[in-house]
């Protein structure tokens, strides 16, 4: 067989395109494989299809995967075509993408390498530059959320806020809790826009599907929820982990006061102890627990507020909403009485914010996904080493958390048997 013939059937070059001469520099180890576009065939407008004519053509090249060890290049001279509405176009070739001078299987090699490490590592090990990683990542995006069309709605959603950068700027991620935890939306902030615009590019239809929004009791998505969905109010779950975030840190408020009026009376009872009070009962290291035991069955302030925490967190143990109720209110009047400040202010939180706990309590709703999905943000966010503009960082989010469907259109092309 020719070498011609070889790398026709290789690459799947089909006619009009047919590979015209290859050229081996064993020196420069790299092969190059010309294309040509044959005679006789009539173009067409890549813009809107109709017929036009040829204006003239350019040179491209593509890199291509390795032959053997050797670095693999195509080249072809491209024609340019004349259109009567859009002008002078490029027709596109069967082996890549428009704008990418990667071919359509390079490039799913770059897009398989980047589910694995980051943008310098691939352009490290492929020998590419980091723009060109970069824009391969942004162009799969893209396609990605093309083909995905509009932000799609589920029955329950995941709302929280992950930091861009250092100096308290964050996104907001919205994702779905359900099946397998997708990012759907990624935006600016953690203002009252930065969820009404996910809600906004929903059809009626679709925010009417939403039954649960999980999320904290952060007041801006509070208000894009009740504004934009219909029930909205009835719709919000908020997160246990949230509440038990809160209560943790009544506890320890309680905690470094009385430790600073003890020591003042020279009992150094609660020195090292902030750490053991975060433990549940049930997770206590062996070599701890007697240290812990000692603590909790204690008269201290402390020992009382972290007994209220273990109670409140007792709701949570059915799914009945009477049921939890009842032990809200039970558990509200000892807190209210326990002449514990910080506790008290949970409270409060809880009771204005009761009919949330109650439906997260009730539907067995809770963020622990979208939780999951922050800290592989925060993973890519470090192996990255941070990112330049939150569109690389909204891009990265997608590319790993979207579930989009990431390859490029002409790979077909390639696969076909």
């Amino acid at each position: 067989m020719r070498d011609t013939d070889l790398y026709g059937r290789i690459l799947g070059i089909e006619s009009p395109w047919e590979v015209t001469g290859v050229e081996l520099r064993l020196e420069a180890g790299e092969v190059e494989v010309f294309v040509a576009r044959g005679g006789g065939e009539s173009y067409r407008c890549p813009e809107c299809g109709s017929a036009a004519s040829r204006h003239d053509s350019r040179r491209r090249r593509w890199r291509h995967l390795p032959t053997c060890q050797y670095r693999t290049i195509l080249t072809a001279d491209v024609p340019r075509v004349r259109c009567s509405e859009h002008g002078v176009r490029t027709i596109g070739v069967p082996w890549s993408d428009a704008g990418s001078r990667l071919t359509a299987l390079f490039e799913a090699l770059v897009i398989d390498w980047l589910g694995e490490a980051s943008v310098s590592a691939v352009a490290r090990l492929l020998e590419l530059s980091w723009d060109q990683v970069s824009g391969v990542q942004e162009r799969a995006v893209k396609r990605g959320l093309k083909r995905r069309g509009s932000a799609p709605a589920s029955r329950v959603l995941g709302v929280d806020e992950t930091s861009f950068q250092k100096r308290h700027e964050y996104v907001t991620v919205v994702a779905d809790l359900e099946g397998e935890p997708r990012v759907h939306h990624v935006a600016d902030g953690r203002g009252k826009d930065a969820l009404s615009s996910y809600y906004e590019s929903l059809s009626d239809a679709e925010r009417s599907r939403i039954e649960t929004v999980a999320m904290d009791m952060w007041p801006a998505y509070i208000s894009a929820t009740v504004s934009c969905l219909p029930d909205g109010g009835a719709k919000i779950a908020y997160d246990k982990f949230h509440v038990a975030a809160h209560l943790g840190d009544a506890v320890n408020a309680v905690r470094s006061e009385e430790h600073r009026q003890l020591l003042r009376l020279g009992d150094d009872g609660l020195t090292d102890t902030r750490y053991l009070w975060l433990y549940h009962p049930d997770r206590v290291p062996a070599h701890r627990w007697p240290r812990f035991k000692e603590l909790i069955d204690g008269t201290t302030k402390t020992a009382r507020c972290w007994h209220l925490k273990e109670v409140a967190m007792m709701m949570w143990e059915t799914r009945d909403r009477a049921e939890a109720l009842a032990v809200f209110q039970g558990w509200y009047s000892w807190a209210i009485r326990s002449r514990l400040e910080p506790m008290k202010q949970v409270a409060r939180m809880i009771k204005a914010h009761l009919d949330g706990v109650l439906n997260a309590i009730e539907r067995g709703v809770t963020n622990a996904r979208l939780e999951g999905i922050n800290s592989v943000i925060q993973w890519l966010k470090k192996s990255a080493r941070g990112y330049r503009n939150r569109d690389r960082f909204r891009t990265a989010i997608y590319f790993h958390l979207g579930g989009l469907d990431l390859y490029p259109d002409s790979l077909t092309f390639h696969t076909k048997p």
